[in-house]
């Protein structure tokens, strides 16, 4: 299986995220270890095992070992701070926000890799996990470190597209049975 694969696997009807996976990843303004670690840290985000089976490859022999467990994990990072500051963020009652977390996110001080392309997948999988807070918080501190809007943009881009073919394949495959 493989990127080749995956793309065969997105019905016609949804043609136009066929084109737009190739234009993410064919003609992306991101490096290629900040591409490929948005796109395995998205596709773990997607929740999809078809997606991630198939782009897991692909970001494994692109990236350093280094980043590819960075990557993940964003991933995994995320799914805990985006669950649990976005429920604080949308809780009426603000007092929540001045009691501490209680929760340990070490990973997000020494991930491993350049901080910049930790939080630019972190900001890529709280696009897809809908953190309003969490989105902020890493566009800020991407921004500080001088990334471009731009920069920023392709990042939730690619998430947009990898969980665009992520919700859409795994339709197909139980609408298919």
């Amino acid at each position: 299986m493989s990127l080749d694969t995956l793309r065969t696997l997105i019905p016609d009807y949804a043609g136009d995220l066929r084109r737009n996976l190739d234009a993410v990843l064919g003609d992306s303004r991101l490096s290629a270890q900040r591409l490929w670690g948005t796109v395995l840290a998205t596709a773990i985000a997607s929740r999809s095992p078809v997606v991630l089976r198939e782009l897991a490859p692909e970001a494994r022999a692109r990236l350093s070992p280094e980043a590819y467990t960075a990557a993940k994990s964003a991933a995994a990072a995320m799914a805990l701070s985006n669950v649990f500051f976005r429920t604080r963020h949308l809780l009426s009652d603000h007092e929540y926000g001045s009691l501490r977390t209680g929760l340990r996110m070490n990973v997000i001080g020494d991930p491993g890799v350049d901080k910049v392309d930790y939080e630019l997948w972190a900001l890529a999988v709280s696009a897809i996990n809908g953190c309003g807070a969490c989105l902020d918080s890493h566009e800020r501190v991407l921004r500080a470190a001088g990334v471009s809007r731009e920069t920023v943009q392709e990042a939730f881009r690619v998430a947009s597209v990898v969980q665009a073919v992520g919700v859409t394949v795994e339709a197909e495959s139980i609408l298919c049975e």
